[in-house]
């Protein structure tokens, strides 16, 4: 059973009354206590929606934001986590930025031991863009950790069929 402090601070799992955010909106992310702390263990998102507008021509950009993290303290909510990938739907910037911002919001958010953030953005104009970024808490194994992940990152590329 889950105690008030552990679930204190979230209000959008449970709503009837979800209202979509109409423009970049970090403040929808929520955050509960991990039960775990002790246990270094992978939380991972898999957003095959995401929507975000091309800076230059307002035209839309779609993408599947994959997010990997070890959880501290703290970990997203995923309801929470959706309403704000929602919130890039009139966001316009480039696809490096996003996935940028989205790991800084989470970082600032959580403060995870770990996490990643692969953006995989579908074609345009015969040109597909699939940026990544991580972070590994400086002082900790994890930072490492990340700066090997980066290193390595893509070495053996899946086969893409055209997405």
């Amino acid at each position: 059973m889950r105690t008030t402090d552990e679930l204190s601070g979230i209000t959008k799992l449970g709503s009837n009354g979800t209202k979509y955010p109409t423009n970049y909106a970090p403040e929808m992310l929520e955050t509960f206590v991990n039960k775990h702390p002790e246990r270094d263990y992978f939380v991972k998102f898999n957003c095959p929606e995401f929507t975000s507008l091309c800076p230059m021509t307002g035209q839309p950009d779609f993408a599947t934001i994959t997010i990997s993290y070890v959880p501290d303290v703290r970990m997203v909510e995923s309801k929470s986590l959706k309403l704000y990938l929602f919130s890039f739907r009139n966001h316009g910037d480039f696809h490096e930025d996003c996935v940028n911002i989205i790991l800084s919001d989470l970082i600032k958010l959580m403060d995870p031991k770990y996490i990643e953030v692969w953006g995989k953005f579908t074609p345009r104009g015969g040109i597909s863009i699939d940026p990544y970024a991580n972070y590994g808490k400086p002082g900790t194994p994890w930072e490492e950790v990340a700066r090997r992940r980066l290193y390595e990152h893509d070495m053996y590329p899946e086969k893409v069929d055209n997405r």
